[in-house]
């Protein structure tokens, strides 16, 4: 199982907590696995989240692995210019 800490206004869709638990293996499957637990999140991870693993920003790299131990965070889509 992989650690992962919502951030922000995602957290309503996880039902105010902080950090969930889900099995993946990478990115893909981080995003694929919280929309299964909290299909009330699908729109939002449709429409787009900025991830990090043990703090580095990955965008649209979603075979990134992630181990057990690796912190990942899942938060609102990051955008500038």
């Amino acid at each position: 199982m992989v650690k992962v800490r919502i951030w922000g206004g995602l957290r309503i869709h996880t039902h105010g907590e902080a950090e969930v638990e889900v099995e993946a293996q990478d990115l893909r499957g981080v995003v694929a696995a919280l929309g299964q637990k909290y299909p009330e999140m699908k729109p939002a991870l449709d429409s787009g989240v900025s991830l990090s693993i043990d703090g580095r920003l990955y965008t649209n790299r979603w075979f990134e692995k992630v181990r057990p131990d690796s912190e990942v965070v899942v938060l609102p889509r990051i955008v500038g210019g």
